[in-house]
This record gives structure tokens, sequence and C-alpha cells, in this order.
């Protein structure tokens, strides 16, 4: 079995394992997942999310919340949530059955870069320097903390378990960095937002780590629907209150929460760089 075929099939056994259990708004509302991306425990935060999108929606709106990115995308795919903020990894793995509700714009523009790190003080001074290291990834399902470091690997004839000693998932960017800081690994990949923005709300914890590698500039992980989903009046109600954030005194507050300037409206190619490095690891298997 391909590993396409693999992923597909873990994606239909997730949504089978979980669709007893289907989230939903309110009746007339939306439903609305999030992946574990390090502010999801950010109580205040999706509270106040919440509270801008019931407003500005006109609705009621339930935030589903999964451990893994995978258990997201299943719910989406299946049509148990009316829209996801997910990952660009997902979203090319599934363009002919998602279609973008909203981008993110991060310090201005809706782009990201992925990192490898190290523990600050740490001799390597390139990623050659990481063979025979233990390596510390986000999700299986993330562009930043998993796929672009996996075609890193693949461009050096190599994949993750001939090039390191060890390697593990900690399902949660946050949860890099600590596991780097910590010497539970020696290097990790993480969403080069996530770290930025640790870095001023969590010093401390990201002083003991630096940054190895940066990727180039990719798609930042998008909102998306079901293209069957696109045109209904919930989701463009959705599309409109995030293209709508930065006019709103309460979406100011979140967006600034989240160290974002707003929301902007994209086409698929922006996730073109992506689509690039998931072809590229296909064919290197």
């Amino acid at each position: 079995m391909t590993r396409r075929a693999m992923m597909a099939a873990g994606v239909v056994a997730c949504a089978l394992s979980i669709a007893r259990q289907r989230p939903a708004a309110a009746a007339g509302g939306l439903s609305f997942g999030l992946t574990p991306v390090f502010l999801d425990s950010d109580i205040q935060l999706l509270a106040n999310l919440e509270a801008y999108l019931e407003r500005a929606t006109g609705g009621p709106v339930a935030l589903v919340k999964r451990r893994t990115y995978q258990e997201i995308t299943a719910l989406l795919l299946t049509g148990q949530l009316d829209a996801a903020w997910i990952c660009g990894f997902p979203f090319v793995q599934h363009a002919d059955r998602l279609a973008l509700v909203g981008v993110p714009l991060f310090r201005g523009r809706p782009l990201y870069q992925s990192y490898v790190i190290v523990r600050e003080g740490a001799p390597a001074r390139d990623f050659a320097d990481l063979r025979g290291g233990i390596h510390a990834f986000s999700d299986p399902e993330s562009n930043s903390g998993f796929l672009v470091t996996r075609c890193l690997l693949a461009d050096l004839g190599a994949t993750p378990d001939s090039f390191f000693s060890r390697v593990f998932f900690t399902y949660g960017h946050r949860n890099v960095i600590r596991a780097v800081a910590a010497g539970l690994a020696q290097s990790g990949s993480v969403d080069g937002y996530v770290w930025e923005v640790m870095k001023e709300t969590e010093p401390g914890l990201v002083g003991a780590t630096r940054v190895l590698r940066r990727s180039e500039w990719l798609g930042f992980p998008p909102v998306a629907c079901l293209r069957s989903a696109a045109g209904q009046p919930g989701v463009s109600a959705l599309a409109a209150a995030l293209q709508g954030m930065a006019g709103d005194p309460l979406g100011r507050t979140v967006l600034a929460e989240l160290r974002l300037d707003g929301f902007s409206a994209a086409e698929p190619a922006l996730f073109d760089g992506i689509a690039a490095k998931y072809a590229q690891v296909r064919e290197s298997l």
C-alpha cells in the first residue's frame, strides 16, 4: 500500500471512530474546527474568538478542538464541521475536496516558515550536524512540523528513521519547543510563526532554543471548508467575519492575541510550494 493510500485509509478510519461523537453548534449555527496549535489552551482567546464570530455571523458558533490534525481533517471531510482552521499540508492532500474560506496575514503577508530548532548552546551549525540525534516532529499532518523537514531529508536521499537515531511526534508546536529546550530531543521541526510569537509570550522557554534553519516562505495555515459547502450562507458569513476582523474592536483584540494582522481571501495557488513538497516526498517513497 502506498503512503498516500495509507494516509487516506487513516483519515477514513479516524472519521469512523469519531462518527458517533458528531460536534455541532446550536441549531442554525456553525461548527468551526481548530487544530492543536499552541494557542488552543488559551481560554480567554477562545472565548473572545467565539464571541466575535457569533456576533459577526449573527448566529451561534461552536469551536471544536481535537488532539491531532488528522481528527479535525476527518471531521471536516465527513461534513461534521462547517469549516476548520487547518494546515496547508492537509489542504493540498485534499485539494480536490476543499475550498479556502480565509488565510491569516502574519506580519502583513499570508505566509510563514518552518524552523528547525536546536537547544541554545548546541554545537550544530547546519542541518547535516543533526544526523544521528533525536528529533521532535509536531504532527504527521503538519507542513512546518513534519513535511518540510521530510522533504529536506528526501533531498539528501534519507528518511527520518535513517537520518536520526530516533524521532517522535509531540502533537503540538509548543511541545516541540519544550522537548528541545528540555533536552528530550536534540532538534525539532516547528512552525516559525509559533516560535516567533512564543518568543514574545514565553521568552524563558523559547530562549532555551535557537533556530538552526529556516525554510522558504510558504502559505500560512488556512481556514477551509468542503467545496460543496463553499457557497452556503453560514460559510459565506464566516468568510466575511474573518475578513472583517481587523475592522472590529473585539476582532482586533483576537488578532492582537494571535499576533496576526487579519484574514484575507486567497487562491489555492498560494499552497503550490507545499503541494510540490508533498509530491516530492511521495515520489521518494
